[in-house]
């Protein structure tokens, strides 16, 4: 795909739609971005490009310009490290594969998550289900809505806090490649990979400069620095780590409706960084007003 070459606004580049554990349609989520005024956004569902068609279609209503993409799951050791791909090939086979593994391993990591539940609580699989709509990726974020709507606990923060959490013995794992594979799949796919929240628990903890640099060398574009769940004693480490490997920073929300508290539009990407990702984009093209 020849190199593309757009004057753009600023963008909240990691969105989340009812595709993967979002609370609003894609079309919606455009409609909140052109009320949030936004030039452009990004929609990143987990591991999953359904929702791109939908959104594409609003981009005339809305005005809003969209950049397609992806939050692909890997894992570095037992801890959990997201990756967002932007303007990757949605047709890509490798990519497809190992999306498709991962949303497989979710699935059932959910079902045995909720198996484990049912035992002390009353929940099903049936209420699961019932938070989601066709072609949801179901993780865990739609167990934490179910526990709500059965009323075992107040919010999908609490569910997360609580039943949810690691030390409560009923979440599991599940399958995801390495950030390194992720990174390649990413490029393989003519996407560019920027590493999510990296200090949600300290980069220097979960990627050590020495693994960053293996990141950075297979291809890595960038690190997503404003983000609501940031600590900010991390980000003044993490822009230090931006500067050394010549990583272009970028902003984002999060945003998943009503599933986080964080607002679509709080955090956003310069407008010369998401040009640079525009121009380095190969699998797929941002959609235009």
């Amino acid at each position: 795909m020849p190199e593309t070459t757009v004057d753009a606004g600023e963008a909240d580049l990691h969105t989340h739609s009812t595709v993967s554990d979002g609370t609003e349609a894609p079309a919606e989520l455009m409609r909140q971005a052109s009320r949030a005024g936004l030039w452009g956004v990004a929609l990143t569902d987990h591991d999953s490009t359904s929702g791109w068609v939908e959104a594409s279609a609003a981009v005339s209503e809305t005005g809003v310009a969209l950049i397609p993409g992806m939050e692909l799951s890997t894992r570095e050791g037992y801890t959990s490290v997201h990756l967002l791909g932007y303007l990757i090939d949605p047709f890509d086979e490798s990519l497809i594969a190992e999306t498709a593994r991962i949303r497989e391993s979710r699935l059932n990591r959910a079902e045995a998550i909720v198996r484990r539940i049912g035992r002390d609580y009353a929940l099903t699989w049936d209420d699961v289900l019932a938070q989601t709509v066709e072609g949801t990726t179901i993780g865990r974020p739609h167990i934490a809505d179910a526990l709500v709507a059965r009323g075992h606990v107040a919010s999908r923060s609490a569910a997360f806090d609580g039943i949810l959490h690691p030390r409560a013995g009923y979440a599991q794992p599940h399958y995801a490649p390495d950030p390194l594979t992720g990174v390649r799949l990413i490029r393989a796919a003519g996407g560019v990979p920027v590493l999510a929240h990296p200090g949600t628990r300290g980069a220097e903890r979960v990627i050590p400069p020495a693994r960053l640099e293996q990141l950075v060398e297979a291809g890595l574009f960038g690190l997503e620095i404003e983000h609501p769940e940031n600590r900010a004693d991390a980000k003044p480490r993490l822009r230090a780590l931006a500067e050394r490997f010549g990583l272009r920073v970028t902003g984002s929300s999060d945003y998943h409706g009503t599933g986080k508290p964080n607002s679509l539009g709080q955090c956003r990407t310069d407008p010369d960084v998401v040009e640079a990702i525009i121009a380095e984009g190969r699998g797929s093209a941002p959609v235009l007003p």
